[in-house]
C-alpha cells in the first residue's frame, strides 16, 4: 500500500518510512504539511501517517484539507504526536484523524495500527464495489446488459433537456425496435432461443452505437435507441443498417439457418420545436409515442421494415 509519511524531523521521517517499507509498503515522504498536501493531491495515497506539530501547515490542517477534498475512496489517517494528554488526543480524532501514535512510537504498535487501517480500507473498498454493482444492477437489464427502461428514459430525458438549453446541438432522434414474431421463436424453439435472440439484437445494437448514443431494452422484445444530433435521414439510415444486418444474421437454432427480423420506427425532435429552458417528460413521451406509432406502421406493412414518423412538433 502507498502511505504518505509526514514529519518535519528528517530522522523521524526516515525511521518511519524505513519501518513501513520493511513491512512491504511504499512510503512517500514529505517534510511538512504543505509539501504533504501537494503530494497527496498528486499521489492520492490511501493512508497518511502524519506528525501533528509542523511548520507552514500542521497535521490538523493537513487532515482538514484531505477530508474537505471529497475524493472518491476513503483516506485512513494516523496522527503521530508527542502531545499524549487525553484532550489533545481527542481533538486530533475529532479533527479527522482515524487513529494516533504517541512519540516515541513502538515498531510493533505502528505495524498493528497500520494493519487496522488496511483492514478498514479493505472493508470500505468492498462496500464501494458492492454499491457500484448494486447501481449497475438497478440500471441495467439482466438479460441483455443494456440499460433498462428506467435508465434509458433518464438518459433520453437528459438529452432532451440538453437540446432545450442548446439548440445548436442539433436534433434528437430515437429508434424503437421490436423483434418480429418473437412469440413464434419462443413457441417453436423454446425460451432459451428467445433469450438468445434478444441478446443477439442487443449486441448488434451496441455495435451500431456511436460513443454518445444510448440504447436500452424498453420492455419485452422492444429496444429504444437515443441518437443525439441525428437528423431524420441519418436516423433512418442507421435503422436501415440495423435491420439489414439483423436479417442477415443466423440465430443458429438446431443447425438451421434461422434469422431474426425486426420492425423499426424512427422519430425526430427538431431543436426549434423546444422553447429555451427545461422540458417535461411529456416531450419524451411524445417522441417515443411517435416512434412507436411508426413501428406499428412497419408491422402493418409486413414487418422487417423501417418507417419514419413526421417530425415531432408542439401540439
Amino acid at each position: 500500500m502507498k502511505i504518505l509519511t509526514v514529519d518535519d524531523d528528517p530522522n523521524s521521517l526516515r525511521l518511519l518510512s524505513v519501518n513501513l517499507r520493511y513491512a512491504g509498503h511504499e512510503a512517500v515522504e514529505a517534510l511538512d504539511g504543505a509539501a504533504a498536501w501537494e503530494l497527496y493531491q498528486a499521489e492520492r495515497p490511501r493512508m497518511v501517517v502524519t506528525d501533528w506539530m509542523m511548520p507552514r501547515l500542521d497535521g490538523l490542517e493537513l487532515i482538514r484539507r484531505i477530508r474537505d477534498a471529497g475524493h472518491e475512496g476513503y483516506t485512513y489517517i494516523i496522527m503521530v504526536t508527542a502531545l499524549a494528554t487525553k484532550p489533545q488526543v481527542v481533538s486530533g480524532l475529532v479533527g479527522g484523524a482515524d487513529d494516533y501514535l504517541t512519540k516515541p512510537w513502538d515498531h510493533d504498535e505502528l505495524q498493528a495500527r497500520v494493519t487496522i487501517g488496511e483492514r478498514i480500507l479493505k472493508l470500505e473498498e468492498d462496500l464501494r464495489i458492492a454499491k457500484r454493482q448494486a447501481e449497475t444492477l438497478a440500471m441495467h437489464d439482466s438479460l441483455t446488459g443494456l440499460f433498462n427502461r428506467r435508465a434509458i428514459r433518464e438518459r433520453a430525458l437528459a438529452e432532451l433537456n440538453r437540446l432545450a438549453r442548446d439548440h445548436t446541438s442539433g436534433p434528437l432522434s430515437v429508434i424503437m425496435l421490436d423483434v418480429d414474431e418473437f412469440k413464434t421463436i419462443n413457441d417453436r424453439y423454446g425460451h432459451d432461443a428467445g433469450d438468445r435472440a434478444l441478446r443477439l439484437v442487443a449486441g448488434l445494437l451496441a455495435e451500431h452505437m456511436r460513443n454518445y448514443d444510448v440504447v436500452g431494452r424498453w420492455g419485452g422484445e422492444e429496444f429504444l435507441l437515443v441518437l443525439p444530433g441525428a437528423t431524420p435521414g441519418e436516423a433512418e439510415a442507421a435503422a436501415g443498417r440495423i435491420r439489414e444486418q439483423l436479417a442477415a444474421t443466423d440465430l443458429g437454432l438446431n443447425g438451421k439457418g434461422t434469422s431474426v427480423t425486426a420492425s423499426l420506427g424512427v422519430a425526430t425532435l427538431l431543436p426549434d420545436t423546444l422553447r429555451p429552458g427545461g422540458v417535461g417528460e411529456q416531450w419524451l413521451d411524445r417522441l417515443v409515442r411517435a416512434a412507436d406509432q411508426a413501428l406499428y406502421q412497419a408491422k402493418g406493412k409486413g414487418r422487417n421494415q423501417v418507417v419514419v414518423a413526421p417530425a415531432v412538433e408542439e401540439s
